[in-house]
């Protein structure tokens, strides 16, 4: 396993991250193919195992039992002050006013709460998972910024929005000195690259690690394109993130089964690195439910594109629309 800096930080992570929207209860979130803890726990521990010390989860994932999971596995199986521990909020957690969004009020009751599911006393990432377009940037920012200082998360982080959102917290925090986002989580890969158009070159120059959720657009960049999985059949998510462009977006998934088809590599891999040699992504977040599907993706590490490969996967692209910073 390879190792960098998130962003401009001391924090050394995994080139990879693992995911962890796939653990939980079934029954409490809207995708059925989600594995259970003792389904679960066997392939964190096979991440671990592989160098993988970056672990992203959210409140929201399976109505917390995500990070229930996920917690307890890491202190079954990990060195705490090894592992880079990220999780999320904004999504409603209950019914009512307050349930959502990312007020003072809410941020302070689903930190303690993420701690108490995580069975952890600090969180290393700590994420808005979306924009509150109903909460003042200035009052969120604040109370990130307390939590922090509280020492409940050592980092914080920002997930899916337009780059003038992103840019004006930072600025919010730098005008008032409070702590400033040390990542953006996009949504990134092949067949939607629109954050190429403002959000990228705005990391690049704030020095932003980037770690990118969807890399292999929920399983259309790895097989071929009439193969279905119960996850493609079932994830209505996947399918308003990728169905309106399905023909187009067919060419680029054509040219990388043939790159990866003279790699002799499955076609997770040459997807993977060809994220992995875009600027400045710092750890693609990569989904597994089976052991499989990470030793795929530790395998992409050593997969180096030449310029005219990475130009042939590039070339079909067409715009699309915005999804993810709504």
């Amino acid at each position: 396993m390879d190792y960098i800096k998130l962003g401009n930080t001391g924090l050394d992570v995994s080139r990879l991250c693992l995911g962890c929207m796939g653990f939980g209860v079934a029954e409490r979130w809207m995708h059925p193919w989600v594995l259970n803890e003792e389904n679960s726990r066997p392939i964190i521990k096979k991440a671990l195992e592989l160098g993988i010390n970056f672990f992203d989860t959210a409140n929201v994932y399976s109505d917390g039992t995500s990070e229930e999971i996920v917690g307890r596995a890491l202190k079954d199986y990990a060195n705490r002050d090894e592992i880079v521990l990220a999780t999320k909020a904004y999504f409603s957690m209950h019914e009512g006013p307050n349930g959502r969004g990312l007020s003072r009020k809410a941020i302070m009751s689903e930190i303690d709460k993420s701690l108490k599911r995580l069975g952890t006393e600090y969180i290393d990432l700590y994420q808005i998972h979306r924009w509150d377009y109903e909460t003042p940037i200035e009052e969120t920012m604040e109370a990130l910024h307390d939590v922090v200082r509280a020492g409940k998360a050592r980092y914080i982080g920002a997930s899916a929005m337009f780059a003038w959102q992103f840019l004006k917290a930072q600025h919010v925090a730098e005008n008032n000195g409070w702590t400033r986002f040390v990542s953006m989580q996009n949504h990134y890969n092949l067949i939607y690259r629109e954050e190429e158009r403002e959000m990228m070159p705005l990391c690049k120059a704030e020095k932003i690690g980037v770690i990118p959720y969807s890399p292999l657009a929920s399983g259309r960049l790895t097989r071929d394109w009439s193969e279905t999985t119960y996850r493609s059949e079932t994830d209505q998510a996947q399918k308003s993130k990728y169905d309106a462009t399905a023909n187009a977006d067919r060419v680029i998934v054509e040219r990388l089964a043939s790159i990866a088809k003279e790699w002799g590599v499955p076609r997770v891999q040459v997807a993977l690195a060809w994220l992995l040699e875009k600027e400045p992504v710092t750890a693609p977040i990569v989904g597994a439910t089976k052991i499989s599907h990470l030793d795929d993706a530790t395998a992409a590490l050593a997969v180096k594109l030449t310029t005219e490969e990475m130009a042939s996967l590039e070339e079909p692209y067409i715009p699309h629309r915005v999804v993810g910073a709504l």
